[in-house]
């Protein structure tokens, strides 16, 4: 398997973060965003969208972190990142969506660097912004959150997968986290496991 990655992508994080916990061997395969790597023609053969990550295997081509995080539980479904109990899937993905669906989209480089250079907003102000919308959505998060040790139950799964992304990058904003201490923690307990260290851009 290839993943077309950017260590900075929250979205690749979070595959990344799935590989490991599924013991997967992957090549990974770096791209510049702000230098534009992404939307090179070669790249946007195999992803249209121009936008990482992208999962390559045995000719398949799939974007969208949430659709590859499907697939690999689909065909390497141990240990599970999307719980098979409707009541239990369903809340896993309510939480893993308010994470994908309504805070990264409003928040990914494409759109900070709009604010940017398309409406002329200076740094403090698209940090604001940043901020603003992480803290929204992690106010839904910390009363989601189940009496458990992870996000997913007593093992991580895909919220946790989520999660440790967002908090890397809301920490990086200087998002304020202390109105989420329970969320705050069960990231911290999340990102000390090899599965997630060993996926962490710092590595």
């Amino acid at each position: 398997m290839i993943l077309h990655d950017f260590a900075l992508s929250s979205a690749s994080y979070r595959v990344r973060i799935v590989l490991n916990l599924k013991g997967l061997a992957y090549e990974k395969r770096n791209y510049v965003l702000r230098a534009g790597e992404q939307r090179a023609p070669d790249y946007l053969a195999i992803n249209p969208a121009g936008l990482v990550p992208t999962l390559e295997v045995d000719g398949l081509h799939i974007g969208q972190s949430i659709a590859i995080i499907e697939y690999l539980d689909a065909v390497h479904p141990a240990p599970r990142m999307i719980p098979l109990d409707p009541v239990a899937r369903a809340r896993a993905m309510e939480m893993a969506l308010t994470i994908a669906c309504d805070i990264h989209p409003i928040n990914n480089l494409r759109v900070l660097k709009y604010l940017e250079q398309e409406m002329g907003q200076d740094k403090a102000a698209v940090d604001a912004w940043y901020r603003h919308w992480v803290e929204q959505g992690f106010a839904t998060l910390e009363r989601l959150l189940p009496d458990a040790p992870f996000a997913g139950g007593d093992q991580p799964n895909i919220v946790d997968a989520c999660l440790v992304p967002q908090m890397y990058n809301a920490r990086r904003f200087s998002a304020d986290l202390t109105p989420f201490p329970r969320l705050t923690a069960i990231a911290d307990r999340a990102a000390e496991l090899p599965a997630f260290q060993e996926a962490s851009p710092k590595v």
